[in-house]
């Protein structure tokens, strides 16, 4: 199964992912998380620009689609954590994967203006860093993920929620 968790930056997908891999590893030791962000740095592909594109963007997700797509055909459960800026390819994944449950991380921008872990908001309204989804380039708010989960507030529950996530995609039962 691939778990898609989607959302900007700073929504908490990788916080929410690595508990989610966390839990699962328990029951089935076959599970592997990917970040978007590790993964640009395993490709080679954070350097410069160019990545950062629309094109760079779409070419970083095809990729991390196809190393999915080789995982779950070897029977290992994939947490995907990706901003995942293009619908089509998100419509894709319903039957690209054997199994595939979408989570929207749901945060306004006021929120992660205020949160900005990175700093990447601020350096982006500074003009220091281009294309920034969210802010340059745009984020679709997708219309058909299997679970909505507001990340705007602070702290939540992540265990808890990671084992809700995991009940609702088939794969536990809440903690």
């Amino acid at each position: 199964m691939v778990i898609w968790l989607i959302g900007l930056s700073g929504s908490g997908k990788t916080t929410l992912g690595s508990e989610m891999a966390r839990q699962l590893r328990v029951r089935h030791p076959n599970t592997v998380l990917l970040d978007g962000d590790t993964l640009r740095q395993v490709f080679s592909f954070d350097r410069g620009t160019e990545p950062y594109t629309v094109e760079g963007r779409r070419i970083n997700a095809e990729r991390i689609a196809a190393l999915c797509e080789m995982l779950d055909r070897q029977g290992i459960h994939v947490i995907c954590c990706i901003l995942s800026i293009f619908a089509d390819m998100r419509r894709d994944n319903r039957t690209r994967f054997s199994r595939y449950f979408e989570i929207f991380m749901d945060a306004p921008m006021d929120a992660l203006r205020r949160r900005d872990v990175k700093g990447l908001y601020a350096a982006a309204e500074a003009g220091k860093t281009p294309n920034v989804v969210g802010v340059h380039l745009p984020f679709e708010r997708p219309d058909g993920s299997d679970m909505v989960i507001d990340s705007s507030g602070d702290a939540p529950d992540i265990p808890a929620l990671a084992a809700r996530a995991l009940a609702q995609a088939g794969l536990g039962t809440p903690a």
